[in-house]
């Protein structure tokens, strides 16, 4: 089936995977999902070494699509259960991915947008690109891209970044080691080209079962706490914070927080 949210295109043992809704800024809508699971499948049954993950227009992934996040209230305990599950298999098969994968963010990365950005082998990032695990601000709990951003920078850096869900810019998150480089726009897909020819010089088998060795390794404690993030992502979702912070994000206003 062809694809409608994103571009898959082949070049010798290079894939570049885009997601392509320029129009919503590359946001996360369940169509987006489907077809990024199944591209991402295609490319794992394919002869490509190292896959490079974009955006099309000016942001990388800006965050949600806003016509899925005005579905999301009223769903059922057991459908934030299952949409829960849904973003757990997505991020697992990036992060878990059997092939090299390099990051061409190329502007806004926000939210779910930063956990496709940084669960990526390597990220390049323009100056320009802002980064931000938004979710506490309007009612969500970043739950499940808190599993991997502890691995990634310490317990009291994902503290700062998930609890003040504050955005922030490339060269931080350069500091932070979330980025590998920041590139020059204009040189942005060249750089990510180039640095993919330069991986696909060595073994693609070696390649391959160093990865497999370091998903291997975290799989275990990964499993648990993801388990634990199902649960938080699913069961906040029935508060009434979750539902006055969609409210209010949609409506451009101040949120008013009750605390239930």
């Amino acid at each position: 089936m062809p694809y409608k949210t994103v571009q898959l295109a082949f070049e010798g043992k290079l894939a570049t995977l885009t997601l392509n809704r320029p129009e919503k800024r590359n946001a996360i809508s369940f169509e987006l999902i489907d077809d990024l699971l199944r591209s991402l499948d295609e490319v794992a049954n394919s002869d490509a070494i190292v896959l490079i993950l974009t955006g099309a227009g000016k942001a990388f992934c800006s965050g949600m699509d806003l016509e899925n996040l005005k579905a999301l209230i009223g769903r059922t305990p057991e459908q934030n259960l299952q949409d829960s599950q849904t973003m757990v298999q997505l991020f697992r098969s990036i992060y878990d991915f059997p092939k090299v994968t390099i990051a061409a963010v190329n502007g806004a990365a926000i939210a779910g947008g930063t956990g496709l950005a940084l669960l990526c082998d390597f990220t390049l990032a323009t100056p320009d690109a802002k980064f931000g695990y938004s979710e506490v601000r309007i009612g969500f709990v970043p739950a499940i891209v808190s599993t991997f951003l502890l691995r990634q920078v310490g317990e009291k850096q994902a503290r700062d970044l998930l609890l003040t869900g504050r955005i922030f810019g490339a060269e931080e998150a350069f500091r932070l080691g979330l980025l590998s480089e920041v590139v020059p726009a204009d040189q942005l897909l060249i750089r990510a080209r180039a640095f993919a020819s330069t991986l696909m010089e060595n073994s693609s088998a070696s390649l391959f079962a160093t990865k497999k060795l370091l998903t291997d390794h975290a799989r275990d404690e990964i499993d648990a706490q993801i388990q634990e993030a199902v649960r938080s992502n699913a069961s906040i979702r029935e508060t009434e914070d979750f539902r006055e912070g969609i409210s209010s994000f949609l409506e451009k206003r101040k949120p008013v927080w009750t605390g239930k």
